[in-house]
Parts: structure tokens; sequence; C-alpha cells
């Protein structure tokens, strides 16, 4: 239904509270734009909980997940030389949404030496 080329992912955590207007003010303060067919992540300090802002083109979607157990597996600031965002693939998006170990998926889960 929603489009969504890349993904963005914000290390800096963010005011659940947020409604679209704050969050999209977040896009575009972490990110300098929110462009089409772009999801943005954001999390709580916990970790128990995000809000992914995605916008189709036409206008913007926000949605939210909380954890009741444990927490979301989210970087931090200092993990990517001190970068605010980290870019993801979808296999990380989708394992991230499950509380899963996102980092070892992808290029960071190729094996290399034995």
């Amino acid at each position: 239904m929603i489009r969504i080329d890349a993904i963005w992912l914000a290390t800096a955590p963010m005011d659940m509270r947020a409604g679209t207007d704050t969050a999209l003010a977040r896009v575009v303060s972490v990110f300098g734009a929110a462009h089409p067919h772009t999801a943005y992540l954001f999390a709580n300090k916990r970790a128990t909980r995000i809000k992914v802002l995605v916008h189709d083109g036409i206008g913007i979607w926000l949605a939210a997940r909380r954890l009741h157990q444990g927490h979301f597996v989210w970087p931090l600031t200092s993990a990517f030389n001190g970068s605010n965002r980290v870019t993801l693939s979808r296999i990380q998006l989708d394992a991230l949404v499950l509380g899963l170990p996102w980092q070892r998926l992808g290029e960071a889960g190729i094996i290399t030496m034995v």
C-alpha cells in the first residue's frame, strides 16, 4: 500500500507524545527534509516504543509500536561515529520492528573470515 524506498533511523530519542507535525519537524531537523517514499524511525529513551513517519509522496503517515516486554534494539549515537542517523535495509527494518537484533542482518552479517 505504501511504497518505501529508503529507511532512516534517528539515534537520538524522541518524546512519544509527538504527533504528526512534531514528528515531521523532527525529521526535517535531523535529516534535513522529508523525502517521498522514505520511512523515518524514532524511539523513546528506553527504546520500548517506536514511531515511524512515512512520506508517501502525497501525504504523511505516522505509525507507532510498543513492546510490553524488553526493548527494541536501538543504536547509540556513539556506535555510529557520532552520527545521529543510520540507514537501514528492508530486512533490517522488519527485524527491528519485531525487536530482533537487526544489526546482524544484511551486509553486517557476512562472514569473511573463519
